[in-house]
């Protein structure tokens, strides 16, 4: 599999992202992650979507961190400072799933408190469902889990925008990132905002899991992601830890999207769900909002496992 990595020099000095680089091995793949706050605190895990970054995260990060705990947001590979093989096809919804069930295993997270976002969804509720012991929460905004069947519907609520969302980043000849990011916003990116988005992105070869990712939503009963979806969204049906969706008013696929997760997971009954006044991106919008509730959620039920130590940094 060849792979390209963006140049440290594209990331430097960037607008309210003063956080230092961490780096582990995926699969003979560099994974870069922000790590801050109490290293033996019980881990919230912070999970960008398409086609961000950990810079999404950079509102949050010291919210959380500010109520003693340990905050990890890693870069999914092919996005922000993560290698990104240079080839659509190295890239499928199960090597997401593998590459981040290894980010996790690697770092041995325990007590994890997920929250998850767009592609950060699809993901990380499969590696939550398939290693639930390692996960003591979960939070979800503007996300799915798609299995093919209408009568759950965890999955895309407007199939109409989505498919023309899907239809211009698989062919329009240029993806301009951070012009896609400010779209999903209710407020306006400043021009360094919009340049930290664009950062990773600074050669063509550098964008294939941006243009990848979006063919990659499982939307057919006969997709190869379905029956692993499945079986998460079951064990989703058992899920009794506390489970809090935060899905935004102003989001065009996914508005209405948290019904679903609240009928089907227990641990969701009785949770203080929110609707931010936000876009897609509703980190941008509503991030210190957010991880108010996070902290919260946290306070309201005390982590059964601690956390983990950090390890040897690659």
């Amino acid at each position: 599999m060849k792979a390209t990595r963006t140049p440290d020099s594209c990331f430097v000095g960037l607008e309210d992202y003063p956080f230092a680089a961490n780096y582990v091995d995926v699969d003979g793949l560099r994974m870069h992650y922000v790590d801050e706050g109490d290293r033996s605190a019980a881990p919230v895990l912070m999970l960008h979507g398409e086609p961000t970054w950990s810079y999404l995260y950079r509102h949050m990060i010291p919210v959380c961190t500010a109520a003693g705990h340990r905050v990890i947001a890693p870069d999914l590979i092919g996005f922000g400072k993560s290698d990104k093989p240079t080839e659509k096809l190295d890239y499928s919804y199960q090597r997401h799933v593998d590459w981040m069930a290894s980010f996790v295993r690697a770092l041995d997270l325990r007590g994890i408190t997920l929250f998850c976002q767009d592609w950060g969804s699809l993901i990380g509720l499969r590696v939550a469902a398939e290693d639930a012991d390692r996960f003591d929460r979960i939070v979800i905004g503007n996300g799915a889990l798609p299995i093919a069947d209408d009568d759950a519907r965890p999955s895309i609520v407007n199939m109409v925008a989505f498919l023309a969302w899907r239809t211009f980043a698989t062919h329009s000849p240029v993806l301009p990132v951070s012009r896609i990011v400010n779209a999903g916003c209710v407020r306006t990116l400043s021009a360094g905002e919009r340049l930290a988005y664009d950062a990773p992105f600074a050669a063509p070869d550098t964008k294939a899991g941006a243009r990848a990712f979006p063919g990659l939503v499982p939307i057919s009963a006969g997709d190869a992601a379905i029956p692993a979806n499945r079986e998460a969204w079951s064990a989703l049906g058992r899920w009794a830890k506390p489970f809090l969706t935060v899905f935004s008013d102003r989001d065009p696929i996914m508005r209405g999207g948290e019904r679903a997760f609240q009928r089907h997971v227990p641990g969701a009954a009785g949770q203080p769900h929110t609707t931010p006044h936000a876009g897609h991106f509703l980190q941008e919008d509503a991030g210190p909002e957010l991880a108010a509730q996070i902290n919260h959620l946290i306070a309201a039920n005390p982590a059964s496992v601690p956390g983990s130590t950090h390890p040897v940094e690659h």
